[in-house]
């Protein structure tokens, strides 16, 4: 549904209340966006997400956004990610050869596609406005990786994997089941392996994550 103005209606899905807050600080009550937090983890985000699209006016766009982990030499800390792809990293089978997806088993898709000519546009429109942006897959897990044998196995069976967070495919599950489309943006907040909560730079993903949000006033 467009408003009066010909505008797009944008609904962005956060997970935790620190989040939106910087999502909605960058949106500066922009009248379009619609920010709603839809929980921790893939089945509470994609509950959340469906909730929202059947009860409210109807959304152009769907938005997963928030912060996240970044793979070391794909997306530094402080950096943004586009996802080019959005998986859902654990769903599948471990098998005696090692883990099959539910891709490989022949039970449908652990990936949701996303439209990668707004993916390069994002992008393009992060990177002009002077932030360090990157596109890429970016991973669902319900558990986050907290150590690097699971770290180096991730990128191994993801190649060019991007980052990690745990509500993406789910708000894309939604979306995709009413036709909408989907985008996955984040923000990284720490380096993808031991969990060093010391190192974690919360303040500046929040910070880029705001930055991102502001951009988006602007090429939606």
């Amino acid at each position: 549904m467009e408003t009066a103005q010909n505008e797009k209606r944008v609904l962005i899905v956060t997970s935790v209340e620190p989040e939106r807050v910087a999502v909605l600080r960058g949106l500066r009550d922009d009248s379009r966006f619609t920010v709603r937090n839809g929980g921790v983890g893939p089945i509470a985000a994609a509950a959340s997400t469906a909730r929202i699209l059947a009860t409210e006016e109807p959304f152009d766009l769907v938005i997963c956004a928030g912060i996240s982990g970044g793979f070391v030499d794909q997306a530094e800390v402080g950096s943004l990610v586009v996802a080019s792809e959005i998986v859902c990293a654990d769903l599948g089978a471990e098998t005696a050869e090692g883990f099959s997806s539910l891709d490989e088993l022949g039970f449908g898709s652990a990936s949701v596609p996303v439209d990668q000519e707004l993916v390069a546009h994002v992008t393009d429109a992060l990177q002009r406005a002077g932030l360090s942006a990157r596109k890429g897959p970016v991973l669902t897990l319900s558990t986050v990786t907290g150590t690097a044998a699971t770290a180096l196995e991730l990128s191994k069976r993801m190649p060019g994997a991007a980052a990690e967070a745990m509500e993406g495919y789910g708000v894309a599950v939604a979306a995709q089941d009413v036709g909408v489309p989907v985008l996955e943006i984040r923000a990284v907040s720490n380096a993808i392996g031991p969990r060093d909560k010391s190192a974690w730079r919360i303040k500046d993903a929040l910070a880029a994550l705001e930055a991102a949000s502001s951009v988006l006033r602007e090429v939606l």
